[in-house]
């Protein structure tokens, strides 16, 4: 099972990186989604506890399933 910290950690860990995959700012995404630019910064950083309805949200703006936020995060490979 895994820990709150490392399930709030995955959710800002996958919006980060579908935002950033979409080309949208943290402002364009908290404007879609109805969200302040500092809570998303928070949930970014895997400090906040997004509500449902707040992850809902998110979803609608970065064009995704709600699933694919709570998704486990996979390594990325580094290149060296």
């Amino acid at each position: 099972m895994r820990s709150a910290v490392n399930i709030h950690a995955a959710v800002g860990l996958n919006v980060m990186r579908l935002r950033n995959k979409r080309g949208l700012t943290q402002e364009e995404l908290s404007s879609r989604a109805g969200l302040t630019r500092h809570y998303l910064i928070g949930i970014e950083a895997g400090v906040r506890n997004p509500s449902l309805e707040i992850l809902a949200k998110l979803a609608d703006g970065l064009g995704v399933k709600v699933g694919a936020l709570v998704k486990e995060v996979k390594p990325m490979a580094v290149d060296r």
